[in-house]
């Protein structure tokens, strides 16, 4: 094996005793040396129950150790790891276990009566969290040498698969390792940080974005699994956390507690936002506090670490994802395939080793994703003339009324601003008038009152008429995905139901 690809043995070498993981309830810690020596008889034992070099290794657990322990064991051997998210269907994972032929599934017990469902009862499996998974880390055994490559698979992460099946993202050690090179440069991270990651580990967010780059670093990763905004302040504070990754939903949770209100965060560098645009009324509560936070953006299929900017100029740039971090080239391109000058809003296209390889037996996703070295995107955006990048939306979710483009992001930010309204989403709707019509689902916040009128009326304060929505939905709950996005797809799907949108 090439011994560069192997960090966590050098890093175990380098600061064998520093804590590397800790659990966020229990306190339990794990020292850089314990993580690798459970990764190398997780290693050695998948060796000797025959998996392969290139055979996949499914995992269907929470938050735990066990996803480090299995995902470093197939980097040692030259398996896939193939984290499952265990808030889809049996349906839904079925499909992604037939996609992915794993060799071994790893399991957590709370999930046994899924696995029995979709896993072939002649498979290869362990109980992640039974004695016999736990007397195979305390008894490490020789790892035979595989010849691997910074090419090869390490992980397979299945996309949402909003627009059809799930895709099997395949990222090599190169795109995994540069991801986290590239975040340790640009965003100055240390052996001082430490992150609590409580999205999935069957997420990129929640394996990629702080958690590998900072056990690179040589710092700590707490552990948390269900998110409460008082819990999560608990823990930042206990843990002396200095950076952290929550999604739009779990800031506003936070932001919005008395825990807030009254907590003092003296070791926290930075709050950070992923996953979906954030309302710009979130900036303006950690700006109360005092406290730095900026928004950041990213997808499976790169990194998912793209950009970086300065909290302070967050502040004044509300909104930018700022720019393009160490080794990542980024670009806007418009339909005829030329780049687009600044202020011009276009297709985002990235380039840099930190890009996934191909979709898992989907050449066709590949080719359209993958054009002339870049990789598309799908997401729409604009540079300003200091070089700043800001994200406007998904480019199929881009409206078209009269005529006229309408991007949804501009629209949520505003309704998001009134203080009556908790959330919005803004999608187009077929009308034979119009072609599609603007159109606002709305939940307001506990106890207030907004008639359809008034929020007209909001918007045509700050946005052109076009723009103003041609339909108000009030709804209770907002419908989201397994990672906290609005759910268009199923408003939509309501929509054209002339069902009323519930989650």
């Amino acid at each position: 094996m090439r011994w560069e690809l192997d960090w966590l043995e050098s890093r175990a070498r380098l600061t064998p005793d520093a804590a590397a993981i800790a659990d966020a309830g229990t306190g339990q810690e794990w020292s850089f040396r314990e993580v690798n020596e459970r990764a190398r008889a997780i290693a050695a034992w998948m060796q000797g129950i025959g998996v392969k070099k290139g055979d996949r290794i499914a995992t269907l657990a929470p938050n735990g150790v066990s996803y480090f322990d299995l995902l470093f064991a197939c980097g040692k051997i030259g398996a896939i790891f193939v984290p499952l998210n265990w808030r889809l269907s049996v349906d839904e994972l079925a499909f992604i276990i037939q996609d992915s032929e794993p060799a071994l599934l790893a399991f957590h017990s709370k999930f046994t009566k899924e696995v029995t469902m979709v896993w072939d009862q002649a498979g290869q499996c362990i109980q992640i969290n039974g004695s016999h998974y736990q007397d195979l880390i305390t008894s490490p055994k020789q790892i035979q040498p595989v010849d691997l490559d910074e090419e090869d698979p390490l992980a397979m992460i299945y996309t949402g698969g909003t627009t059809g099946k799930p895709k099997g993202a395949v990222l090599s050690h190169r795109a995994i390792i540069w991801n986290s090179i590239s975040t340790i440069a640009s965003w100055n991270l240390t052996d001082d940080d430490k992150t609590i990651t409580y999205l999935p580990l069957f997420h990129t967010g929640g394996l990629n974005a702080l958690s590998i780059p900072i056990l690179m670093a040589g710092g700590t990763v707490v552990l948390g699994d269900e998110f409460t905004p008082e819990k999560a302040i608990e823990y930042l504070i206990r843990h002396k956390c200095t950076i952290v990754l929550f999604v739009p939903t779990m800031h506003h949770m936070l932001v919005k507690s008395k825990e807030f209100q009254q907590a003092e965060f003296r070791d926290m560098k930075l709050f950070l936002s992923g996953g979906a645009p954030c309302p710009l009324d979130i900036y303006e509560a950690y700006k109360k506090k005092g406290l730095a936070f900026k928004e950041g953006y990213g997808l499976t299929e790169a990194g998912p670490n793209n950009f970086f900017i300065d909290p302070s100029d967050a502040d004044v740039k509300r909104g930018s994802v700022g720019k393009p971090m160490l080794f990542t080239c980024i670009k806007v391109i418009r339909d005829d395939g030329s780049e687009a000058p600044a202020g011009e809003i276009g297709e985002l296209a990235i380039r840099g080793k930190h890009a996934f390889s191909y979709y898992w037996k989907n050449d066709s996703a590949t080719q359209n994703a993958w054009k002339d070295g870049w990789l598309h995107t799908g997401d729409l955006a604009r540079q300003d003339e200091e070089g700043f990048f800001y994200i406007v939306g998904r480019k199929k979710e881009m409206i078209i009324t009269g005529g006229e483009n309408v991007y949804p992001l501009e629209i949520e930010h505003w309704l998001s601003s009134h203080p009556s309204i908790l959330e919005a989403a803004v999608i187009g709707v077929h009308d034979e008038k119009w072609g599609e019509a603007v159109t606002a689902f709305i939940v307001l916040e506990r106890e207030a009152a907004l008639s359809g009128d008034g929020v007209k009326e909001y918007c045509r304060k700050k946005l052109a008429g076009y723009k103003v929505p041609k339909q108000i939905h009030f709804i209770t709950h907002m419908p989201k995905t397994h990672v906290g996005k609005i759910d268009k797809k199923l408003l939509k799907e309501m929509t054209s139901k002339n069902q009323k949108p519930v989650s």
